[in-house]
């Protein structure tokens, strides 16, 4: 895209843009380029294929003159969060089940999940949430832990916390059938909701590692603060570690990571919709 140039977007991606309150501020140089005929037909599509709940117009946040576009700029690899922060002070890892994990494909690695004990979580869960999505990935998304509707079903991010990251995700062109794989940090549903611990994040770490290998995703989008500071082993807060790309290795390969806020916060706090429509873009352009 040349500098000063108006972006292009898909019906799905204007539908985002109003729900976070930026269309205006995006899209005012591209409105007059639009016929009557050909954009009237594609909004009524799109608004069918979006749940009900995220077509409705954005609750009040900041006024536009405060929210900008992001503008196209480089993108650079950072140093991993872990070495630019304190890091966690990491909990041991049974290394026989690590080796075992280590080894595993994806279909072990799923039974291993399912019958995991290396911490109390199991004893209060009704199922464990190995994940799911596309065999193949582009990305991989990263949750924190399942909540009561996953802990019920078995699937990672369902209700509207779901519906909402599933029109996220179409905004830029991706779906959890065909493009993205998703999947927790903590695989069984720590009672009420509350925060993991630090013991529990250590049992369930080497799944998710062993998960990033397999799949090998060509980047990595990780959703909530708990899961960020999982992931990039770091004490620091969501807002200094988003907006920028970080990396994890796995199977010998830096793989790009972009943090950005949990669907369920951007629920609680719609203002917030447009920083995370940031991070997306910024994912997106990797």
């Amino acid at each position: 895209m040349s500098a000063g140039s108006t972006p292009r977007v898909n019906p799905l991606q204007r539908l985002w843009l109003r729900e976070i309150g930026i269309e205006k501020t995006w899209l005012r140089q591209d409105e007059p380029r639009k016929s009557a005929e050909s954009s009237a037909p594609r909004q009524a599509e799109a608004k069918a294929a979006i749940p009900a709940v995220l077509a409705r117009p954005a609750s009040a946040g900041a006024p536009s003159s405060e929210i900008r576009a992001p503008r196209p700029a480089p993108v650079r690899l950072a140093v991993p969060a872990a070495a630019t922060a304190a890091p966690h002070d990491v909990p041991e890892v049974d290394p026989d089940r690590a080796a075992r994990v280590a080894r595993s494909d994806l279909e072990t690695l799923r039974e291993m999940v399912s019958g995991c004990e290396a911490c109390g979580l199991c004893r209060s869960r009704r199922k464990a949430v190995f994940g799911m999505g596309a065999p193949a990935p582009r990305w991989m998304v990263v949750g924190e832990a399942p909540g009561e509707q996953e802990d019920r079903q078995g699937l990672p991010f369902v209700g509207r916390s779901g519906q909402l990251l599933d029109a996220m995700l179409a905004a830029v062109g991706m779906s959890r059938q065909n493009d993205v794989f998703i999947a927790n940090v903590i695989k069984c549903r720590p009672p009420g909701n509350r925060n993991p611990t630090p013991e529990e994040i250590a049992a369930c770490s080497p799944y998710l590692m062993r998960q990033i290998e397999l799949l090998k995703p060509e980047r990595i989008l990780v959703l909530g603060r708990f899961a960020a500071q999982a992931l990039l082993n770091t004490d620091a807060t969501i807002g200094s570690l988003r907006g920028r790309v970080h990396a994890v290795r796995a199977d010998g390969r830096d793989i790009p990571v972009v943090v950005s806020y949990h669907p369920a916060y951007l629920l609680r706090s719609p203002s917030e919709k447009a920083r995370s429509w940031q991070d997306l873009r910024l994912a997106a352009k990797l």
